[in-house]
């Protein structure tokens, strides 16, 4: 049997795992037949850890050590100001590590957002192997399309930890504009509004054939489906202060137990127009019950959470201007992610768009399955020397006699070069690999005198691409420059967020400014930068070290007693 290469929807709250055999995806499930495993850790004292399914009750029991929602800060750094306002709705502390990167504190040990995702992953493999009886060592994994070059670094770091070799990284609504129109022979425009647990994403693409050309993407790293359960949690807290005067805000372990009611209530009310809950909790430091009551109507639901499907569809807006298009001209609208099965979601959007939404695909395991179609083509590419290996291709680019591909260096408007290569993939019969052309969800640049950043890498270029700029020394006999580099899409540097910096070495000395160095930024198609110097008096490439803010390689190791009950 040939290598088989899994798809991983690796999820804020759940993750899924595809694996696609004789062209028909399956859903890996676990031992009790669940299909979408929740992304928690529970550790116990011993070290050992619990995974997916069985570690979900634990949230509940033993909030301090569940570890939850990693996904929300994987790659970021302590300081960043989201990180912040999430340290309070966990129930386990988050420090500071030596490298400036959140830590999640629990039973003495630290643990990296990426340590976590990587026991996921390991599960998630795990599952895998035992389920089609042979080791696997590939996958592709999808991450959020507004991802920056840290927070796709983590993942393949979390990976690497799981014994998993990523062989793409793949954005999440490409993933499922895969699982929609592979093979189908589609020529539409479409919508991808993909909201999951803890993340939002709006794509825009034009498929024609099986080629999938993204115009557009933008996105939330914190806007999701928690925050419906959040203002439920606080409905709730409110209720308790309102009827017995105790506040329980501040009981991290009522707030865990309430969180689980949340999510019970916003099923629910997917199907039901009322729900009533019986809830029991403490006064703090006494065993005092206090008995509730709740009752919400979808109306009041409504109500609490417009704010956060409006603000959905406010990066809605900003993806159609940035493709340049009107809402008219959307064909199909596909909802992604489990939080689309609120009603509220799918009347807004529906309304936004003018477009009743595709409805026969599984909102949940669609970028799974996406992402393992994209894993069996490139097996199948390996498997045929002959054929050309699976492209991903910017707009300018075009494949050669002897399947390589070359990338011109403008890109034009003109949209001929699809149609010649749709010809050239007829005339391949052996070739039935999807052609993707992804594109930046951020601009990238570096600080300037002034606090502006000079834009390198534009937003919204179609990948792979490569940028340059010409940069001089402001001393004279200089030997190092340290260039901050930033991700974001506004001119200021307060407005972006900085990655890290990028440091230059072993300059040969000179006059300021007569020494003259090229730097050229390239993204590659999982949209990671990579930069090298040129010595422009000499030719030489010179020495350059990427650092990314609070990373530093994480060692881990695990082995199958991690996963023992």
């Amino acid at each position: 049997m040939s290598d088989l290469v899994v798809g991983i929807d690796l999820g804020t709250s759940n993750s899924v795992i595809t694996v696609s055999l004789e062209g028909e995806p399956i859903v890996i499930p676990d031992e009790q037949g669940n299909r979408i495993h929740p992304s928690m850790v529970y550790f116990r004292e011993d070290g050992r850890t619990v995974v997916g399914n069985r570690a979900k009750g634990h949230r509940v029991e033993d909030p301090a050590h569940t570890v939850f929602s990693a996904k929300r800060l994987i790659g970021r750094p302590y300081n960043d100001p989201d990180v912040k306002l999430l340290m309070g709705s966990f129930p386990f502390p988050i420090v500071e590590a030596g490298d400036g990167s959140p830590r999640f504190h629990v039973y003495d040990q630290l643990h990296p957002p990426e340590g976590i995702s990587g026991r996921v992953l390991h599960y998630l493999k795990g599952l895998a192997q035992e389920y089609l009886g042979q080791e696997i060592s590939k996958a592709i994994i999808t991450v959020p399309a507004n991802f920056d070059e840290g927070q796709r670094r983590a993942t393949k770091r979390a990976a690497d930890l799981a014994g998993l070799e990523v062989l793409r990284l793949i954005n999440e609504p490409t993933a499922a504009a895969l699982a929609y129109g592979h093979g189908q022979g589609k020529r539409e425009r479409v919508a991808i509004y993909d909201f999951g647990g803890g993340t939002f994403d709006i794509t825009i693409l034009e498929l024609r054939g099986d080629v999938f050309q993204v115009l557009s993407t933008a996105g939330d790293s914190y806007l999701g489906g928690d925050d419906f359960d959040n203002r439920l949690v606080q409905a709730m807290l409110n209720a308790f202060e309102k009827q017995y005067g105790y506040d329980l805000s501040g009981e991290m372990s009522v707030r865990q137990r309430l969180k689980a009611v949340a999510e019970d209530v916003k099923h629910s009310l997917s199907d039901r127009e009322s729900v009533t809950v019986q809830v029991t909790e403490y006064v703090p430091g006494s065993l005092t019950e206090l008995d509730l009551e709740f009752t919400l109507d979808r109306n009041a639901f409504d109500r609490r959470c417009a704010d956060i499907v409006d603000k959905s569809l406010e990066t809605c807006e900003e993806a159609l201007r940035v493709a340049g298009m009107q809402r008219a001209e959307i064909d199909h609208l596909v909802l992604v992610g489990g939080s689309t099965r609120v009603p509220l979601v799918q009347q807004r959007v529906q309304q936004f768009f003018n477009r009743r939404p595709v409805v026969d695909i599984n909102p949940d395991e669609v970028v799974s399955i996406g992402a393992a179609i994209l894993g069996a083509s490139l097996v199948t590419s390996q498997d045929a020397p002959e054929q050309s290996h699976f492209p991903m291709m910017n707009a300018g680019a075009s494949m050669n006699a002897d399947g390589s591909v070359s990338v011109d260096a403008q890109i034009d408007n003109d949209d001929s070069w699809i149609d010649s290569l749709e010809q050239e993939q007829q005339r391949q019969q052996q070739s039935r690999g999807p052609v993707l052309i992804d594109v930046t969800p951020h601009a990238l640049g570096v600080a300037t005198v002034g606090g502006v950043m000079d834009i390198i890498i534009e937003r919204n270029g179609s990948l792979p691409l490569e940028r340059s700029r010409y940069f001089s020394t402001s001393r004279d006999n200089q030997t190092r420059v340290v260039l901050p580099i930033y991700a974001g899409n506004s001119r200021r540097i307060e407005d972006n967020r900085q990655l890290g910096s990028l440091e230059l070495t072993d300059i040969p000395p000179g006059p300021r400014e007569d020494v003259k160095i090229e730097v050229a930024f390239e993204v590659d198609t999982d949209g990671m930068l990579s930069v090298r110097a040129t010595d422009m008096r000499t030719g030489m490439n010179q020495f350059v070290r990427l650092s990314i803010t609070g990373q530093t390689e994480v060692e881990e190791e695990y082995d199958a007693t991690d996963l023992l009950m």
